[in-house]
């Protein structure tokens, strides 16, 4: 969802939130890589029900990944794909269902996002390479030797990644095999129920998954202490996961990693933008960076019932006129979220999330309530004339809400450009320089964003209208008409959010929103929208939001109407637009102002080309419905299997997890799969496959929000006044850091921390505190820190602990251990080996490190070396392979701290 830096503001107030999730990785005794058996006890604690992907998080990274070389051809996407489900599942290890979500077209209010994105990417491409020319030209002319061209023959434009394009058509059919295969191969997916929405079900792979949940709590069989784990890296998730308002929900996601280096596209090196390249092999900061193996992307959980604790806790309030209900407030929150931004709407000028906007909104809507009279939302329906009041206030704060941007941004901008003039002078090659012409130097570099609106000077309101809507001073009634559409918006999202799409056709008409204070008079009731209304076809959605510079992806008699000078809707393809700043310092914040697309002119210029459609063409323009995949051993085989015999058209299905209406057909039972990979081979097989309708409810039902009858908390992660959470043997309150709660482990005071911190050798305590933030590190090196145990950095958050121990020559030394954060990595045989190279072979499978003879624990007067895994270096024409992928999707971590064992 567009709201930028949300899980960054979230993990920092609430840093409880998040944990690290274990990964556990077969490594056999010569340190390669074995299967990891996904259908023992989860190593994370906890064991899952239902694992949901949104398979488009998946598909981008692995089709055009940030981090590695990207895949060769799309038969490697396909394995890349394979490769991150099968990850993801032996980290969250469902023992019930498995839905892959892929999007499907997408209601009319997120095809304008939709068309925004790919137009931008087209035009920044197409800018990006003319930048390259024209520097490798100016490179050459000066002779300075360039890397060869980069192979051209095959290229990949990720604006395929859309329903109705032959790669979708083509990944369907690949995971249609892969589904299979690990059903029958796979033991950790033994009894497992799989679900695949393809990209030709209508709706966004989130929202369908929610679809799901949604209806399937309405069954009376409904187990309502179900573990949820979605998997996804869109913001929106956390939302529509608050909104189910189950008690196990888990978001998993992978690790987001600041300030991470960029390879220059002319030379590949990194250490320099595109504009500074110079072509030498030189001039990154370590010049065989490029050489390394890219590091494996690490996966978070984020964990919604502790959200749940913080939000019951901040938006507790006493002494109302109404019965307060923390359910109905925590949809109030999630509703007050979408005025900072979201997928369907464009945010409120004096609102941004950097400055505190949802801690603003909480205090505007905990100050209002008691005027309000009740809550602002229920179950999907918003009460707008409670939501006037909170708008109100807030219109009478833009003005001082402006003023304080201002300045932020000024003092901001004065601190980057001493820090960038100090940096200048430092450079030998700018030492005959004058301070006045590095400042000059500076300016041109790093000019300041054209704002016409000056939303911080007086007359703001009159020139934002003039700018951005061609509204004069005087039309008001325009202001307050934009002002209602934007309400309407706003009740469109919480439906969509808690109901399901209230209609495919809505969208809001502006590339820009209102002010707070223009927002007025919207009445009462929420509005009411188009019923009945249907999504548009996969190649219609095509047509609406690709550029003509993916015209190679449509149908060739379509594709004619994005560049034929008499196309009736050639104004929908402009090939040059403008992108507004609206006041930001970066491009991806600007505006693209495109024109919004007419469905009915749309469907009137396509009606002369429909008939040229191809018979492949029109299969893939047909929308579809969802399929379940079912082996031996599942609860419901032996029904479906009856069922494929009596050979019925419908059947209704009742399994544990899974409720709804299944259609048979041809495929239902094949005898041989056919590969759609050269590498794979055909299957034989006893997997039952049939379509799958999730359960009807009359059209006028309406979902509840709300906790279910019979649900239970998870244990508490947090303390509070009632004593409720982890207490330790002193009672005191102890955080829950992990999945699972946390054991009592032996822990030493302040006095024994300072006396080891002073015993211990220097370069011993180096060794264990020098890996700073990168994978292999177990403690954050923090600036102005001393070299102490106390003082050299803070244990990850979350991760769980493997115990080193240390004796010395002291008598506290002999009975007291200190115990070092490090990476649970649960392996098979390892080898570990001292500091001497003598090898020790020993399993390395539990937590360690409490003083006795099992832990390792040495009373010799003598250190004992710590020992570690000796791993070997990473050689690409020697990585093992599975039976059909062409390498193994988990990567052995060189230096990875493992734990220790003392020396033999």
């Amino acid at each position: 969802m567009g709201v930028p830096a949300f899980f960054r503001w979230l993990t920092r107030k609430y840093p409880s939130v998040v944990v690290e999730c274990i990964e556990e990785k077969g490594i056999d005794e010569e340190g390669n890589l074995e299967p990891v058996d996904s259908s023992k006890k989860n190593p994370n604690g906890i064991e899952f029900d239902n694992l949901y992907l949104d398979m488009n998080g998946i598909i981008h990274p692995c089709t055009h990944p940030e981090n590695k070389p990207p895949p060769k051809n799309e038969d490697e996407m396909m394995i890349a794909i394979f490769e991150c489900v099968d990850r993801l599942f032996r980290i969250v290890r469902p023992r019930r269902l498995l839905y892959l979500a892929i999007d499907g077209v997408a209601p009319r209010a997120k095809m304008n996002q939709q068309r925004s994105r790919r137009f931008r990417a087209a035009k920044e491409t197409k800018e990006k390479v003319e930048q390259i020319i024209l520097i490798k030209n100016k490179l050459e002319s000066l002779g300075v030797q360039l890397p060869r061209e980069k192979d051209k023959s095959f290229h990949f434009d990720s604006n395929c990644i859309t329903p109705g394009t032959r790669f979708m058509s083509r990944l369907t059919e690949c995971l249609h095999y892969y589904i299979h295969d690990r059903l029958m191969s796979d033991p950790g997916w033994k009894g497992l129920k799989v679900i695949l929405s393809d990209a030709s079900v209508p709706g966004e792979g989130e929202h369908k998954i929610m679809d799901f949940i949604r209806r399937q709590r309405g069954i009376p069989d409904y187990d309502p202490n179900t573990h949820h784990c979605l998997c996804g890296a869109d913001a929106d998730l956390i939302m529509l996961g608050l909104a189910t308002h189950e008690p196990h929900f888990t978001i998993i996601r992978e690790e987001f990693v600041m300030n991470q280096p960029k390879r220059c596209d002319i030379c590949g090196q990194t250490g320099h933008e595109l504009k500074e390249c110079k072509g030498l092999p030189n001039q990154c900061e370590d010049p065989n960076d490029h050489h390394l193996p890219p590091s494996q992307t690490k996966y978070i959980f984020v964990r919604l019932n502790v959200l749940r604790e913080y939000l019951e806790q901040e938006l507790k309030m006493e002494n109302l006129p109404f019965e307060y209900n923390f359910e109905r407030a925590l949809d109030d929150w999630v509703f007050m979220c979408f005025f900072v931004g979201n997928d369907f709407l464009p945010h409120l000028p004096s609102l941004e999330i950097r400055e505190g906007a949802i801690d603003r909104l909480v205090n505007l809507y905990k100050s209002t309530v008691s005027r309000t009279g009740g809550f602002i939302t229920d179950s999907g329906d918003v009460q707008l004339d409670r939501v006037q009041l909170i708008l109100t206030d807030l219109g009478t704060a833009e003005d001082e809400i402006f003023k304080k941007r201002r300045r932020g941004d000024l003092i901001f901008r004065d601190k980057t450009h001493r820090r960038k003039l100090q940096e200048k002078l430092n450079l030998p090659e700018n030492q005959h320089k004058s301070h006045q012409e590095l400042i000059e130097d500076i300016s041109k570099d790093d000019p300041e964003p054209i704002d016409d609106v000056r939303l911080w000077e007086v007359n703001y309101k009159n020139r934002y209208y003039k700018t951005k809507f061609g509204l004069d001073d005087t039309n008001l009634r325009a202001r307050y008409k934009i002002g209602k559409e934007y309400a309407k918006g706003l009740c469109w999202v919480l439906k969509y959010y808690y109901q399901g799409c209230a209609s495919w056709k809505w969208y809001f008409p502006y590339h820009y929103a209102p002010f707070a204070s223009d927002i007025i008079n919207i009445g009462k009731k929420p509005p009411r929208f188009e019923k009945f209304s249907q999504p548009f076809s996969p190649l219609e959605q095509l047509m609406s939001v690709f550029p003509a510079a993916s015209a190679s992806l449509v149908p060739a008699a379509w594709a004619q109407l994005m560049t034929d000078p008499l196309s009736p809707i050639l104004d929908f393809y402009p090939t040059d637009f403008t992108v507004d700043a609206n006041g930001k310092k970066y491009s991806w914040q600007g505006v693209a102002l495109l024109p919004f697309v007419d469905e009915a002119r749309l469907r009137k210029g396509l009606e002369p080309v429909y008939h040229k459609l191809t018979e492949e063409e029109e299969k893939r323009n047909k929308l579809g419905w969802d399929r379940l995949y079912v082996c031996i051993g599942a609860d419901c085989y032996t029904f479906i299997k009856e069922q494929h015999e009596n050979n019925p058209i419908k059947a209704d299905l009742r399994s544990k997890g899974v409720c709804g209406q299944i259609v048979l057909g041809k495929e239902t039972r094949n005898s041989k799969l056919v590969a759609p990979l050269p590498e794979l081979v055909p299957l034989s097989h006893s997997v039952l496959c049939v379509s799958y309708f999730d359960p009807e409810y009359p059209e006028d039902h309406k979902f509840l929000a709300h906790r279910l009858p019979g649900s239970r908390d998870p244990p508490k992660v947090r303390g509070d006044s009632s004593g409720q959470g982890q207490n330790n043997q002193h009672n005191r309150y102890r955080p829950l850091l992990g999945m699972a709660p946390r054991i009592d482990e032996a822990s030493l005071s302040a006095a024994g921390h300072r006396m080891l911190s002073h015993t211990l050798p220097r370069e011993f305590c180096i060794r264990l505190g020098n890996s700073g933030n990168g994978a292999e590190g177990c403690w954050r090196n923090q600036g102005n820190r001393g070299n102490s145990f106390m003082n050299r950095g803070q244990m990850f958050h979350g991760r769980g602990d493997h115990h080193t121990s240390r004796t010395n020559n002291s008598q506290m030394g002999k009975l007291m251990q200190y115990q070092q954060a490090a990476r649970i990595e649960r392996t098979s045989q390892l080898n570990y080996y001292d500091n001497d190279g003598n090898r020790n072979s020993k399993k390395n499978t539990d937590l360690f490190g409490v003083a006795g003879s099992s832990s390792g624990f040495s009373q010799s007067s003598q250190y004992s070396n710590p020992t570690y895994p000796r791993t070997s270096p990473q050689r690409r024409d020697n990585q093992p392979k599975s039976r059909f992928f062409a390498k193994q999707s988990g990567r052995q971590e060189n230096g990875v701290w493992r734990g220790t064992r003392r020396s033999n």
